[in-house]
């Protein structure tokens, strides 16, 4: 493009959009690179990703844009009434002859303002119902697995690693995270995700409890525990999780969200392990008191065993009448079983006695005359049958009679069933339809019988047998002469006055 020449009639004019993208490409060379302070406001989460926004002070303002690929690159929330320092190019936007800076980071503006956006979102995430004692988990009282999310190289691992040796001999899993910076957030949470991800029975044991741990530092120091995606992840831990980020007069996000908070990385292991040397002698404690109740008890089962007993009569006592008893019931045993046998054998003798041989011949005689008896009925039968042959030799000529008669019955019913078909045919109200007539409704649906019923100008519905179609009555045009009759596909008979057809409707 021409560079921008003085005022002179002879200059060529310049387009609107030549001198919008000249003033555009002078902001971006003038102001590439600019830091600016001022009070968020008109802050717009774009469905798209992108955010929208206005950056003031108490004279002036300025619209602003992050694109979504810089959205999660930023060091604060965007909200509005926050405090902020960010960094960007100032350009404009050419359709509405506006300048916007495009921010590429935000941060926030001192110590009193981080403090203002962590209550912000304490106060969002506690109308969630994270903060709720309700929804805290007890801690394991013996954990076997514990899992530590800390940096690998400070002195909070090596505290937490001998105070939990010399408390409770369990096994320690470390995943090694940075704790201050833009990326420790995004790692302390893949961390706890990675933990709650490990399956029971594995190669990797799941830990049965998690701490995370950090030294003491400045709110800017701690400040990636105040994320709230980070808060977020422990509340939906499935792990117990206890945070210790920091000293005891240090407070940060996660330890309103974690099961339980400690003061110290010291302290937090002391809270996930029990001392084993004070279980021990817990046991050894139970074992002498039940020791000393069981004998208690069993001295006294002893004694008052002793006391019933004297009370109680001898065995022999007990069994001298029993034993009388079954003596003489053995002694008359023999006797009862000689006279049971005697019973049954004369029972017996008087039953063979009624078992003769005239019993069984006089059975069989009845037998043998019922054979008799059945002999003569089938000979009767036999002389009988010829009669009865001769009168079956007629049936087929009967059945004969009763088929013809049946077919006959069969063609009357057909040709009554055709005639039925033909008239239906004919009285198919749609017939008319597919010979190329038309059905006329009013607008209300009425079916127009004469054309003196309608007027000039009324919208009518004709109906085909392929569809409807919407028309409009409009002037008479009387017959031309030089237009012949339509003829039909059918060969027409000849009708009389008297018999012309009427209307089909």
């Amino acid at each position: 493009m021409t560079d921008l020449a003085p005022n002179d009639s002879n200059a060529p004019p310049y387009s609107v959009s030549e001198l919008a993208f000249a003033l555009k490409r002078t902001l971006e060379d003038r102001y590439g690179f600019v830091r600016l302070r001022g009070e968020l406001s008109k802050v717009t989460h774009h469905s798209n990703g992108h955010v929208y926004l206005t950056i003031k002070d108490d004279k002036s303002a300025i619209d602003g844009v992050v694109w979504k690929g810089n959205v999660r690159g930023l060091g604060v929330r965007p909200e509005h009434g926050l405090e902020v320092i960010v960094t960007g190019k100032i350009t404009t936007y050419p359709a509405g002859s506006r300048y916007q800076i495009i921010i590429d980071s935000m941060e926030a503006a001192g110590v009193g303002a981080l403090l203002a956006q962590l209550e912000r979102l304490k106060a969002k995430l506690a109308g969630e119902g994270l903060f709720a004692p309700e929804r805290k988990r007890p801690l394991p009282s013996m954990p076997a697995v514990v899992g530590v999310i800390t940096s690998p190289t400070g002195a909070v691992i090596r505290d937490i690693l001998h105070r939990i040796r010399d408390r409770w001999p369990c096994q320690v899993l470390v995943w090694p995270v940075v704790v201050q910076g833009d990326a420790a957030a995004a790692q302390v949470s893949a961390a706890i995700r990675g933990f709650n991800a490990i399956q029971p029975g594995g190669p990797v044991p799941r830990p049965d409890i998690l701490i995370v741990a950090r030294g003491g530092g400045s709110v800017e120091d701690l400040w990636a525990f105040n994320d709230e995606a980070l808060a977020r992840t422990v509340a939906e831990s499935a792990i117990p999780l206890i945070s210790a980020v920091g000293h005891e007069t240090d407070t940060t996000l996660i330890d309103f969200v974690s099961d339980r908070r400690a003061p110290t990385p010291t302290a937090a292991a002391e809270m996930a392990t029990p001392v084993l040397a004070e279980l021990r002698a817990l046991i050894s404690d139970f074992d002498r008191r039940l020791s000393r109740c069981g004998a208690r008890v069993i001295e006294e089962r002893r004694t008052r065993l002793t006391s019933a007993a004297r009370g109680l009569p001898r065995p022999n006592d007990l069994l001298a009448l029993a034993q009388q008893r079954f003596d003489i019931a053995s002694g008359r045993l023999d006797a009862a079983l000689h006279r049971n046998t005697t019973v049954h054998a004369q029972d017996l003798l008087k039953v063979t006695a009624r078992l003769t041989p005239d019993v069984l011949t006089r059975q069989r005689q009845i037998k043998a005359e019922r054979l008799s008896d059945l002999g003569r009925r089938l000979d009767l039968a036999a002389r009988r049958a010829p009669d009865r042959v001769a009168q079956h030799a007629r049936l087929p000529a009967l059945w004969d009679r009763l088929e013809e008669a049946g077919k006959r019955r069969l063609e009357r019913a057909k040709d009554q069933l055709a005639n039925l078909d033909k008239l239906r045919i004919s009285l198919n109200p749609r017939r008319p339809l597919d010979l190329g007539f038309a059905l006329v409704r009013k607008a209300d649906g009425t079916i127009i019988r004469s054309a003196s019923a309608l007027a000039l100008g009324d919208q009518v519905a004709l109906q085909f047998a392929d569809g409807e179609r919407e028309a409009m009555i409009g002037n008479e045009a009387p017959p031309s002469a030089s237009t012949p009759p339509r003829s039909s596909p059918h060969r027409a008979k000849p009708a009389s006055p008297s018999t012309q057809q009427g209307d089909l409707f």
